[in-house]
């Protein structure tokens, strides 16, 4: 967590109601958040500490990584390119969601959390695996099995109760991290299509790509000039460079279970 330190706000200082508040800080409510600040709408990650995916010694089934990559050092990256996005980040854990008004959800929910003061969004997505006692107010329709709990969903991640979404495992997703990437990133259109944002792709292609054919450039498009494309194809090497220039510190995280004699 030490590289992305500064990303995180302190509660104590929320103000106004948020577009999106995302439940859980893993790759699933990374993704998720990435296209919803992209679309322009204010997005708040409140992030656990920890994901499941730092138990991993080697993520090896990831694409693009042909002799897989550190876990940790993923997540590091895709929280830094929500961070580039616009999303906003807090550590603490949610304890409560209600409703602002039970007789109108337009009006957005009230989330407690364990530090700082509650705050306010006009949709929520819950992203957290294997936490969801907050949810309980809010009758989602949690399902047991075992110890763990699931949120049933439709399709694109939407839940019983309007405004409210799951992403990820904890929508009874396969548990695979490529999978919560895209299963995330599917509720974040989700939340962009109900917000009713003016969004086509999320999509920077050649100058003259749609000018050119005398079409305006949509809504969450933009075209650049080759100059442009050169300036952010050496930003994005330096970045994965740096980030790959030396291993990380951190070892993965042990399973709770097991005791570290060490």
């Amino acid at each position: 967590m030490a590289g992305v330190a500064t990303f995180y706000t302190d509660g104590a200082v929320r103000r106004g109601m948020r577009d999106v508040c995302i439940v859980g800080g893993g790759v699933s409510g990374l993704a998720a958040s990435i296209f919803t600040a992209r679309a322009g709408l204010d997005t708040l990650v409140i992030d656990g500490g920890e994901s499941i995916l730092a138990r991993n010694a080697s993520l090896e089934n990831y694409p693009g990584f042909p002799d897989g990559v550190d876990a940790r050092q993923l997540l590091e990256l895709i929280r830094k390119q929500a961070h580039n996005a616009g999303a906003t980040f807090e550590l603490g854990h949610v304890t409560h969601v209600e409703p602002v008004d039970e007789t109108d959800l337009e009006q957005g929910f009230v989330l407690e959390t364990d530090g700082g003061e509650p705050l306010e969004a006009r949709r929520v997505i819950a992203a957290s695996w294997k936490d969801s006692e907050y949810l309980v107010p809010l009758d989602v329709g949690r399902t047991q099995r075992g110890t763990k709990y699931f949120v049933s969903t439709d399709d694109a991640g939407r839940t019983a109760v309007d405004g409210v979404y799951a992403a990820g495992r904890i929508a009874d997703e396969p548990h695979q991290a490529i999978v919560a990437a895209g299963h995330g990133s599917k509720v974040g259109l989700a939340v962009i299509h109900d917000s009713e944002v003016n969004f086509y792709h999320d999509w920077v292609v050649p100058e003259g790509y749609f000018t050119e054919r005398d079409i305006e450039v949509p809504p969450g498009c933009e075209e650049i000039d080759d100059e442009e494309r050169r300036q952010r194809d050496q930003q994005a090497r330096e970045t994965i460079l740096e980030a790959f220039s030396e291993p990380l510190d951190e070892r993965p995280t042990m399973h709770p279970s097991v005791v570290d004699d060490e």
